[in-house]
């Protein structure tokens, strides 16, 4: 079963860079869940306790100017556990999903042991808002 959980993390975009240590690593650290269509991962002004990293499956992000989908390979709660403010938008799952999922401590843990994915993690950001000031989504 550990081997299947590090084959899962080693899929996972945002662990690209990371070092076959690194990678046993996030292994231990994360959860894989499987949630149902329809199932709210995160809700939009409700405190954020998880980082989430899409395997397999679709998720809506709604957001009051738009929804934003997202799949394969993309991440979402990072914002509310790097400050520590609610959730900035509702995510929805619109097929069943499998995910790979770390807690706040986790994540904290993973961001100061393994610095390619903090690196990684701002990189997204830094999209993100870019996209914002432009006026483009996603």
């Amino acid at each position: 079963m550990a081997d299947q959980k590090l084959e899962t993390v080693r899929q996972v975009p945002l662990f690209r860079a990371c070092s076959p240590k690194e990678l046993e690593y996030l292994a231990r650290l994360s959860d894989e869940i499987t949630v149902s269509p329809g199932r709210v991962l995160a809700e939009q002004g409700k405190p954020g306790h998880e980082f989430f990293m899409i395997v397999d499956g679709k998720a809506t992000v709604r957001l009051p100017d738009g929804d934003i989908q997202l799949g394969k390979g993309d991440f979402f709660g990072e914002m509310a556990l790097l400050d520590n403010e609610p959730r900035v938008a509702t995510v929805v799952a619109e097929t069943a999903m499998e995910l790979l999922v770390l807690g706040s401590r986790e994540f904290s843990s993973a961001l100061a042991e393994v610095p390619t994915i903090a690196r990684s993690i701002m990189a997204v950001l830094a999209q993100r808002l870019r996209a914002v000031e432009t006026g483009a989504t996603h």
